[in-house]
C-alpha cells in the first residue's frame, strides 16, 4: 500500500472511464489537445491533479522539497506563461496551487464522474476550436505531417527527446530580448540587419552561402537555430537588466551577506549557479545535433562545458561602469561575496566578465561562441569524437560567416583566446569546491542541489572517506 505522500504523477496512461475501449495512446492525444493550465505550453497529461506540461510538473515536484522557499519582489502578481514562467518561482507556484495541483492528487482513472465529464467536454471544445482554426489557416488539405506540426507546435523532424539523467533534465525557458545601452556591457546591435528566418521551418534546410574562403556551405538555418536557442534560454532579458543597472546593494545588505557563514554562503551561491546551469542545459539540448550524441557524450559535454558557458553568459549581467554583476535581484561587487573565502576566484571571474564586455559581442555572436565553448571534441572521455568534430566544424563555419558578415573577422582570434581562460577559471572553481568539501562534506553531499553535485563533485571524495 502506498503512503499518502507517495508522489505518483497523474498521467493519462489509464482509461478515462472504467471499461472504456479506447487505447491509451488515444487518451494521451486527447489530453494533449488542452494546453498546460499553468503556462500554456503543450501539455503531457494530468500531473498532480491538473493538466500541465513536463516543465510545470517538474517545477511543482521540486517546489515541495522542505529546503525550497520562494518569494516575489513584484507584489505577487507576475504573469505566468510559456515565455515568463521561469522569471518568478513564487508566482508560478501560487498559480499551480490555485489551479489545483496537489501532492496527494488521486490517479487520473479515479477522478469523479463529474470531473471526467468536465474533462471530456473541455477536450472536445479545444479540439473543435483547433479544427476551426486550421480550416481558416489552411484552406487546402495539408499533408499529415504538416497537420501534426500545426497542432502540436513542434517540428515533426526534430530529434527525439533524450534524457541523459533526471537531474540534467530542465524546463523550457523564457525568451530573452536583445539590445541595451552602449555604456552598459550588454551586447550591441549587429551593424547589418538579421537575415535568418524568425521561425524554424518544419525541417532544416542548408542554404548555399559561402564563407569568405568560398569553400564550405553555411546553413543559415543552423545559425538562426543557435541564436533562437540562446535567446529562448537566456536567464534574464537585457532590457530588464539595463533598467536595474543602478539598483545596487546597500551597505547594510552587503554586511548581511558578509555576515553569513562560509557554509551558508556556499549553499546560497550553489543554488544560484545551479539555476544558471539549468538554462545552459536547455540551451545545449536545443543545439542541432546535440540530442543525436550518445547519452554519455551529452553528459560529458555538459559536465565539462556548462560552467564555461555560464561564465560567458555572465558578461550579459555585468555592468562595466561600476564592476558589478546581477545577483539576487540587484547588482553586486566582489565584496558581497567575501564570506565565500574565495576572493581570488571572484576577482578572476569579474575580470573575465569585464574582458568579455570589452569585445562588445552581439547576441548572435555570443550565441555562436557559447555553442562552440560547449561542443568541444577535445573533452576527455568522449566516445564519438567524430560526431562532435563535425558539429564543431559546422558551428565554426557559422561563426566565421557571421563575423565576416559583420566586418569583425578580428574577433575570432580574441574569442579563441578566451577558451584557455575559461578552463583555468573552471579549474579554480573545482579547486575551491574541493577545499570547501574538506571542511563541510555533509553540506556538499546532502544540501547542495543535485545538479550541482552531479556536474562538479563527481571527482571529489565521498563523505565516508573524509
Amino acid at each position: 500500500m502506498r503512503s499518502p505522500n507517495h508522489q505518483t504523477p497523474v498521467t493519462t496512461d489509464e482509461p478515462i472511464k472504467r471499461g472504456d475501449t479506447v487505447s491509451k495512446k488515444t487518451h494521451l492525444t486527447q489530453i494533449e489537445v488542452i494546453p498546460c493550465k499553468i503556462c500554456g505550453d503543450k501539455s503531457s497529461g494530468v500531473h498532480y491533479g491538473v493538466i500541465t506540461c513536463e516543465g510545470c510538473k517538474g517545477f511543482f515536484r521540486r517546489s515541495q522539497l522542505p529546503s525550497v522557499s520562494y518569494s516575489c519582489s513584484r507584489q505577487s502578481n507576475c504573469p505566468i506563461d510559456r515565455a515568463s514562467r521561469n522569471r518568478c518561482q513564487s508566482c508560478r507556484l501560487q498559480k499551480c496551487v490555485t489551479q489545483g495541483m496537489s501532492r496527494d492528487a488521486v490517479k487520473f482513472g479515479r477522478m469523479s464522474k463529474r470531473q471526467r465529464d468536465s474533462l471530456h467536454a473541455e477536450v472536445e471544445r479545444h479540439r473543435q476550436q483547433q479544427q476551426q482554426h486550421l480550416s481558416r489557416q489552411r484552406p487546402s488539405q495539408p499533408c499529415p505531417t504538416q497537420a501534426r506540426h500545426a497542432v502540436t507546435g513542434h517540428p515533426t523532424c526534430s530529434s527525439p527527446r533524450l534524457r541523459p539523467t533526471p537531474s540534467l533534465e530542465s524546463q523550457s525557458c523564457h525568451p530573452a530580448r536583445q539590445m541595451c545601452s552602449p555604456t552598459w556591457c550588454a551586447p550591441q546591435a549587429s551593424p547589418r540587419p538579421q537575415v535568418w528566418p524568425t521561425r524554424a521551418p518544419v525541417c532544416l534546410l542548408a542554404v548555399g552561402t559561402q564563407t569568405k574562403e568560398g569553400s564550405t556551405p553555411v546553413s543559415q538555418e543552423l545559425c538562426g537555430s543557435i541564436v533562437r536557442s540562446h535567446r529562448d534560454t537566456s536567464q534574464f532579458r537585457l532590457e530588464e537588466l539595463q533598467a536595474l543597472r543602478w539598483k545596487l546593494f546597500s551597505r547594510e545588505e552587503i554586511h548581511a551577506y558578509q555576515s553569513k557563514s562560509v557554509d551558508e554562503m556556499w549553499q546560497h551561491c550553489a543554488m544560484r549557479l545551479t539555476e544558471a546551469v539549468q538554462y545552459v542545459v536547455e540551451f545545449a539540448k536545443r543545439i542541432p545535433g546535440f540530442r543525436g550524441l550518445g547519452q554519455n557524450d551529452q553528459i560529458t559535454l555538459l559536465k565539462t562545458g556548462s560552467m564555461e558557458v555560464v561564465l560567458v553568459r555572465m558578461s550579459r549581467c555585468f555592468n562595466t561602469e561600476n564592476s558589478t554583476v546581477f545577483f539576487d535581484g540587484k547588482f553586486a561587487s566582489t565584496e558581497l561575496f567575501k564570506s565565500l573565502g574565495c576572493g581570488d576566484l571572484m576577482v578572476a571571474v569579474f575580470d573575465f566578465a569585464h574582458s568579455m564586455c570589452a569585445l562588445r559581442l552581439t547576441e548572435q555572436q555570443m550565441a555562436l561562441f557559447s555553442s562552440l565553448v560547449l561542443i568541444n571534441p577535445d573533452r576527455p572521455c568522449l566516445e564519438d569524437r567524430g560526431r562532435a568534430h563535425r558539429m564543431r566544424r559546422d558551428l565554426e563555419v557559422c561563426l566565421k560567416h557571421m563575423l565576416h558578415r559583420d566586418n569583425q573577422e578580428s574577433l575570432l582570434h580574441k574569442l579563441y583566446q578566451k577558451v584557455p581562460v575559461l578552463r583555468s577559471l573552471c579549474s579554480l572553481h573545482v579547486e575551491k569546491l574541493h577545499w570547501f568539501s574538506q571542511r563541510y562534506p555533509l553540506t556538499v553531499h546532502s544540501v547542495f542541489p543535485p545538479l550541482y553535485k552531479e556536474l562538479f563533485t563527481s571527482d571529489l571524495p565521498s563523505v565516508d572517506s573524509l
